[in-house]
């Protein structure tokens, strides 16, 4: 299956309440083979940057505020300026900041 560019962004408001359960890492873009996968690309690598043990690593990809419809939408990106072919990765983006998004203010 060839691989797409998607964007995803925060989709939920800075006060919804399914923030109290996962971080918000503002907008990531990713390289993946669908928008199931750009989930999973996303989520993976927030893990790693966490640099947890890999028990805890597992925990946090399913809890991961990407995983979640309602936190996170994802768009697929045409003509966008890096190329589809390539591996499955964080393009942009960054998750060692910490909370980049809309509760950011509330994480100082």
């Amino acid at each position: 299956m060839a691989n797409g560019i998607y964007k995803l962004t925060p989709l939920a408001g800075p006060t919804d309440s399914n923030w109290d359960r996962a971080t918000d890492q503002g907008e990531i873009i990713v390289r993946a083979s669908s928008s199931g996968d750009a989930r999973v690309v996303a989520s993976e690598a927030e893990a790693a940057a966490a640099g947890k043990d890999p028990n805890i690593a597992t925990t946090q990809v399913m809890a991961s505020a990407f995983r979640d419809s309602h936190l996170y939408s994802v768009q697929l990106i045409e003509g966008a300026e890096y190329p589809k072919d390539g591996p499955r990765e964080v393009l942009s983006g960054s998750f060692e900041g910490g909370p980049s998004g809309p509760r950011a203010a509330d994480s100082i």
